[in-house]
């Protein structure tokens, strides 16, 4: 298993989303408004989308079951959505 935490360290570490702008990613501790949402979401979007290791990142989130934030790009209702169609294909 430290083969597998050291992999995920290593592509975490050049990851676009590290640094100030990584709130981005998650929502805030209160209830967002849906253009609050809508605007955040499309900014984390817009890092993810280049981002060396956008797949590694959607990958791991698909594996763990991440249910929050953006992850490779993607929010939780997506994930959630191509879960279901890759079990269906």
């Amino acid at each position: 298993m430290r083969v597998a935490s050291q992999e995920r360290a290593e592509w975490q570490l050049r990851a676009a989303c590290r640094g100030p702008h990584a709130s981005v990613f998650f929502p805030p501790p209160y209830v967002e408004k849906r253009d609050e949402k809508r605007r955040r979401e499309l900014r984390a979007k817009d890092i993810c989308a280049d981002c060396s290791v956008q797949s590694d990142c959607l990958q791991y989130a698909l594996d763990i079951g991440e249910q929050h934030g953006i992850w490779g790009g993607l929010n939780e209702i997506e994930r959630r959505d191509l879960l279901l169609r890759m079990t269906r294909a």
